[in-house]
């Protein structure tokens, strides 16, 4: 019995070992930011993500236990080689989590949970750099390697020697491995273990981040419920909806910004992938990524503080499609039973004669896209199986100046009025172009800003041709983007300047060329700014936006992240963290800490009734 509690003492060392590994692993491969922390805040989440390793290394074991007591009632060899598939099994799966995480976290700023399910079916992975795909090949290897070598040649031979037990071992042995019940849950309490325990940080994301263990956050995202629970409530329910609806009100005479003598002007909604205003040189960004963008506004109406929602392409594609804010941790695209219940921006404006269409050069099956833009009642869907296999040269797909070409052509023939959205693609990882190259560099950022000067080179030309088209004189032209970025200089996903975006109206319709609206918004504010622009009173609730060109209108704009929001105004700005659940910032008017917690709560309520 001793040496079977030894060896069991073993393997839970070595699941340990494997975990702590993985977070060194973690710190390392992204130097860049752990360089940034001091020793403590390097210690701490190795410290205390020793919790949350216990937890996982006490689920990966309760099949060795039971097997440990089946092995009162079968030979020793058959639990040698069964608690060695296992093992190996469980080693395989961690490994590839531990891997993906480092590498997804680079991108997104969280931990790896449910999320990577979405993409699973469609063309994501081809998103990896070919050099970093190697790399992560060989860290799994390696990793994988070290520890099956590891079991094979110390734990293995240990398990091989043990000698038999007797029939009523069984029942300790089923006592046991119920005991692990306790690393488990990691306490006595009523509530059982969550991230929080990991968060020691009062101002800095990265460091909380590291301690939690990727393998015990996948799988509890995995098993969690399709709606929100919050530890609490950020707002109090009794004056909830009356203080929501005061942030929302608009009032006053709307400003016209469109020809109001041409009747039902056609409406052209370009959404440019992973545009963030740090490229754009009007907006504060870097001069020269989007020479055609900078030069287009001075014959546009160029917002100067407008935002994203959330901080992926299905999360925007929502806010602005749907005019319904991004969601932390999930997305509603996910779940057609709940997106059915939306409004939509182009069922709007069918039901007032216009004729829709959505364009895009990649897998509308991306990210259960397909579902939501069948949903949203568009009349025409283009996509990347619509192009000719020749044109397909991309990994993520259609390259923009093929896709621009298209609806150059679609839009010779397209019923007035007509709404079109175009969804580009080419400024997505692996940011593959064709294009010789005009920004120089094989780092990541470099090649981003590349791919951002290809996609701004073919909108140019596609304006450029637009404006000859006789369609032009009639048409309002909306250029925006699904989400901003983490390039061209990383910033933590909590930031601010991560989320903000362009966006820039232009067309034959445009009364007042080079007008500059500083009102604070974000994307689901275009849907009743287009609507009022349009003068058409929407039959269907859009709740979560405003007429942001109506006189009275309270300014602001709210950005949801993976694990809390911030809110940003002319006077405030606040960021709250769900998991510790306190603001990580809050500068300015204090009474407008209330709006954002008014907004956030409301989203969720409005989420889960869904």
């Amino acid at each position: 019995m001793r040496d079977r509690l030894r060896f069991f003492g073993f393997l839970a060392l070595f699941w340990m070992s494997f975990f702590t590994l993985g977070r060194i692993l973690f710190l390392l491969y992204l130097l860049p930011q752990t360089h940034t922390l001091t020793f403590y805040e390097i210690a701490m989440p190795l410290l205390l993500g020793l919790r949350m390793d216990a937890a996982m290394t006490g689920y990966w074991l309760l099949l060795p236990g039971l097997l440990f007591a089946a092995s009162a009632f079968t030979s020793n060899r058959f639990t040698f080689y069964s608690v060695g598939i296992v093992t190996a099994t469980l080693l395989l799966i961690s490994a590839v989590l531990v891997v993906a995480d480092v590498e997804l976290y680079k991108h997104w700023g969280f931990r790896i949970n449910s999320t990577p399910l979405m993409y699973m079916e469609s063309e994501a992975a081809s998103s990896v750099n070919p050099n970093v795909l190697v790399i992560l090949i060989l860290i799994f290897v390696t990793l994988l390697g070290t520890f099956l070598f590891i079991y094979a040649r110390w734990l293995g031979p240990r398990l091989l020697a043990l000698t038999p037990i007797g029939k009523k071992r069984a029942l300790t042995w089923l006592l046991i491995t119920v005991a692990l019940i306790i690393p488990i849950r990691s306490s006595f309490s009523v509530a059982p273990l969550n991230t929080g325990v990991v968060y020691f940080h009062k101002k800095k994301s990265f460091p909380n981040h590291a301690g939690i263990n990727p393998v015990w956050n996948f799988f509890r995202s995995v098993s969690r419920s399709k709606n929100f629970k919050y530890p609490h409530n950020l707002y109090k329910p009794e004056t909830l909806v009356p203080d929501f609806e005061r942030l929302m009100h608009t009032s006053g005479k709307t400003e016209m910004l469109i020809d109001t003598t041409v009747h039902k002007p056609n409406v052209l909604l370009i959404i440019l992938e992973g545009f963030t205003s740090k490229i754009v040189e009007p907006l504060g960004g870097l001069s020269n990524i989007t020479p055609r963008l900078n030069a287009l506004v001075s014959e546009g109406i160029l917002f100067e503080n407008f935002y994203a929602s959330g901080d992926r392409t299905d999360k925007g594609i929502v806010s602005i499609l749907s005019a319904y804010p991004a969601q932390p941790k999930t997305s509603i695209i996910k779940f057609p039973d709940k997106t059915q219940k939306l409004s939509f921006l182009s069922r709007e404006l069918e039901q007032n004669g216009y004729h829709t269409s959505f364009i895009y050069g990649g897998d509308i099956g991306f990210a259960n896209m397909e579902s939501y833009v069948t949903l949203a009642g568009f009349s025409a869907i283009t996509e990347e199986g619509d192009f000719d296999n020749d044109l397909d040269d991309s990994k993520w797909g259609v390259a923009d100046h093929y896709v621009f070409d298209r609806m150059l052509d679609k839009l010779d023939s397209a019923n007035a009025p007509f709404f079109k959205v175009m969804l580009s693609l080419s400024s997505h990882e692996p940011f593959e172009v064709p294009m010789e190259t005009v920004i120089e560099g094989e780092d990541e950022g470099s090649l981003y800003l590349n791919s951002c000067y290809y996609t701004d080179k073919s909108l140019g030309e596609f304006i450029r041709q637009a404006k000859q088209k006789t369609w032009w004189k009639n048409t309002l032209v909306i250029i925006t983007a699904d989400h901003g970025h983490r390039f061209p200089d990383p910033k933590e996903l909590k930031d601010k300047d991560r989320f903000k975006i362009p966006m820039l109206w232009l067309g034959g319709v445009i009364t007042k060329p080079g007008t500059r609206i500083s009102t604070f918004a974000a994307q689901p504010d275009i849907a009743h700014t287009l609507l009022g622009q349009l003068q058409i009173t929407p039959a269907t609730g859009f709740s979560f936006s405003r007429n942001i060109l109506a006189e009275h209108v309270n300014p602001f704009a709210v950005y949801i992240f993976n694990n809390g929001y911030g809110y940003v105004s002319e006077n405030h700005q606040s960021i709250y963290d769900f998991d510790l659940r306190h603001y990580l910032k809050d500068k300015g008017n204090k009474n407008e800490l209330l709006w954002g917690q008014a907004y956030v709560q409301t989203l969720f309520n409005d989420y889960n009734r869904k």
